[in-house]
């Protein structure tokens, strides 16, 4: 395949899902619509408003029908991000706010809808959190299916009849679009747009489909049929790649699926040291097509199941039986192992209308998480109601997000204890379900000894933990060198949460992304952290290097850490103990 032409070419993007591909391009078509915006006159205001109406059930009946066929393919449980752009179609706000366009501006249908679509993006870049901010990209996804049928384009097929085993370059591809890729012969995908968070790259990792994203101009950078490797691991696309380039490559990906596979036999071993200590590796979840993965890699459970998809871009809120329903469908597919499940992280806008929220100048520092949910008792009684109903199908524990007191715990207990004694008798559930808090503010940490005698178990969320910690926006790439897991604060922080939990005798585990990161692991087993929830993919790496560590030369490695003075000092000790005593681990 390699060839020594002077076009070839490396181009670096975002390593989405993992592993390496080596094929030809099939360029599909995956632009944007492009719609014009122009003056109607007023009679012809209701002509657009059908057009409107008539587009969105046209969008509607091709997502059902898509839904039926899958179903037959995939199963139900692996249609929730259909049924989730099937709901934004429903969506009051969407639908109008575009009519609202069409009637007072007096413009047709196509430039209204992108109106209301311009507005909602603009919304959503300007969201904190990655998931959160990813998740703008499913109503463009809706507003691109609903305009392609006002203007009477179809989507061509992802790949042709005869075109083999390829790589498929696309300016996006939609959740709807790896629904239906065939990996018999769809070997990997790079896209123009897209991060790590979005839902077409968690449905790319969930079906081991290497995958690199946001390469802005891929398609024009490609032509149909050229030679392409892609590293969804690194973020590296080489075009045209020469013989040397090739081999390299061809040899990588074969050391990555020998790597895949030794690594798999692990998937049923304990997760325990050398000296015998036992520490739980769990997955971090947002669809449940993520399960399948999780369980193949080994995990025992859940350790966050992020429930915002289910509130997001809505005109109303979800209701108790919806949620039920969702949350039941992971306890039942991850049996007998428990699931963690997080209420409500997310902040008050516009898109929860039936939210108690205001406008606020720093939602990042505002009514979001807990904070929502107690302004909200009824909504929040509905999500503990389902968290409740979902226990009786399987082991269940709940956690409360963003606690900065104790007054918040015992707020959220209290609604918690209505929601029991509203469901008594009605629907069954677990009466002796566990109750925990994310610990991701300073507030918290400093308190908690505190904290720890009013709940079960502690969860660290080091994501925002460290964020917060060292006043970094982790998203802003002008700062990126100043987030640190490493620094003094943050460890100390670490160590004082695990303390403060066992003193209490109760349990302390990490959710964020250090968890899953294998170079941290020495720092977090010596810490005594009991639980690390990671990608699933990250599993098996993480278990490898426990099951070669000994607890007592994590408690050493520790005690040294913690007293350093800098991170940059604490980092280059790491590496060097990593390379002295764990070596062989991380080879």
């Amino acid at each position: 395949m390699g060839s020594e032409r002077s076009d070839s070419k490396e181009l670096k993007g975002i390593g989405a899902s993992g592993g390496i591909a080596i094929g030809r391009v099939r360029i599909t078509d995956r632009r944007r619509v492009q719609v014009a915006e122009h003056p109607v006159r007023a009679d012809e205001i209701p002509v657009e408003l059908a057009r409107l109406a008539k587009a969105i059930e046209r969008a509607k009946l091709d997502l059902a029908t898509l839904k039926n066929q899958l179903a037959a393919t995939h199963g139900p449980e692996h249609l929730c991000v259909i049924d989730a752009h099937l709901l934004l179609l429903d969506d009051n706000t969407l639908v109008g706010e575009t009519t609202q366009y069409i009637q007072q501006l007096g413009i047709n249908a196509e430039g209204a809808l992108k109106r209301t679509l311009n507005r909602v993006k603009s919304f959503f870049n300007n969201v904190e959190d990655e998931y959160l901010r990813e998740r703008g990209n499913d109503i463009e996804t809706v507003v691109e299916r609903v305009l392609r049928t006002m203007v009477g384009e179809r989507l061509e097929p992802i790949i042709r009849a005869g075109d083999g085993r390829v790589i498929v370059a696309a300016h996006d591809l939609s959740p709807a679009d790896i629904l239906q890729i065939d990996k018999s012969q769809v070997i990997g995908f790079v896209t123009e747009l897209g991060g790590k968070t979005s839902h077409s790259t968690i449905l790319a990792r969930a079906f081991e489909i290497p995958a690199v994203v946001g390469l802005e101009r891929i398609t024009a950078e490609v032509a149909d049929g050229d030679r392409v490797i892609i590293d969804g691991t690194a973020g590296v696309v080489i075009v045209n790649p020469t013989a040397d380039q090739f081999r390299e490559y061809l040899n990588r990906k074969h050391r990555y699926e020998y790597i895949e596979r030794e690594l798999l036999k692990l998937r049923d071993l304990p997760a325990v040291t050398l000296d015998g200590h036992r520490m739980r590796l769990k997955g971090n979840i947002e669809l449940v097509e993520e399960v399948a993965s999780l369980k193949k890699h080994g995990g025992e459970g859940v350790g966050l199941y992020r429930t915002e998809m289910l509130f997001l871009n809505r005109d109303h809120l979800p209701t108790e039986e919806e949620q039920f329903q969702a949350y039941s469908a992971i306890v039942k597919q991850m049996a007998p192992h428990p699931v963690t499940i997080r209420t409500l992280d997310i902040g008050g806008d516009k898109f929860l209308n039936d939210l108690n929220v205001c406008d606020e100048m720093n939602p990042a520092l505002g009514v979001r998480a807990i904070r929502l949910s107690l302004r909200n008792p009824q909504a929040f009684k509905a999500q503990l109601k389902a968290i409740l109903r979902a226990s009786a199908y399987g082991k269940v524990r709940l956690f409360f997000p963003m606690v900065s007191g104790i007054a918040e715990v015992r707020a959220a207990k209290a609604l918690f204890e209505e929601a029991k004694k509203e469901l008594a008798g009605v629907h069954p559930f677990d009466e002796e379900i566990k109750v925990g808090i994310m610990i991701e503010i300073p507030s918290a940490v400093m308190i908690a000894d505190l904290l720890a005698a009013e709940v079960d178990f502690f969860s660290v969320g080091t994501n925002d933990l460290i964020q917060y910690t060292l006043a970094i926006d982790r998203t802003n790439e002008h700062l990126s060198p100043l987030y640190e897991p490493l620094h003094p604060a943050v460890l100390r922080s670490l160590k004082r949460v695990v303390d403060a939990a066992h003193h209490a005798g109760i349990e302390a585990c990490i959710c964020g992304e250090m968890a899953g990161e294998p170079e941290f692991l020495p720092v977090l087993l010596g810490m005594g952290f009991d639980e690390l929830s990671m990608n699933a993919g990250s599993i098996s790496r993480v278990k490898k290097i426990l099951r070669r560590c000994t607890m007592e030369a994590a408690r050493e490695v520790v005690e040294r850490i913690l007293s350093f003075r800098t991170a940059e000092e604490a980092d280059a000790y790491l590496k060097g103990e990593i390379s002295a005593r764990f070596s062989e681990s991380f080879d």
